[in-house]
């Protein structure tokens, strides 16, 4: 069964993006914000534990994962082409 490309990436896009948010708010609850250095502004730039950091990380993270869904909904297609022998015979 092949992948719906569109909708497994805007749902690798959502399920990145509303998770990088959630994460933000939930460090901002327990630790506070902090504008120090951390792992994912170097990749997302503009992103901190602060709130509008949590919303540029946002949309950072849905396009990443955006990105990232379709390519592997685009993989996934074109190597079940090669290898999926098709309906089997009784």
């Amino acid at each position: 069964m092949k992948l719906n490309l569109k909708a497994f990436a805007l749902t690798c896009g959502l399920i990145w993006g509303i998770g990088l948010f959630c994460l933000t708010w939930w460090i901002i609850a327990f630790d506070g914000s902090s504008e120090g250095p951390n792992f994912l502004n170097r990749i997302y730039r503009g992103y901190a534990i602060t709130p509008l950091g949590s919303v540029i990380g946002l949309v950072w993270a849905f396009f990443d994962g955006l990105v990232g869904g379709a390519v592997f909904a685009w993989l996934y297609n074109q190597l079940l082409g090669r290898f999926d022998p098709g309906p089997k015979e009784s």
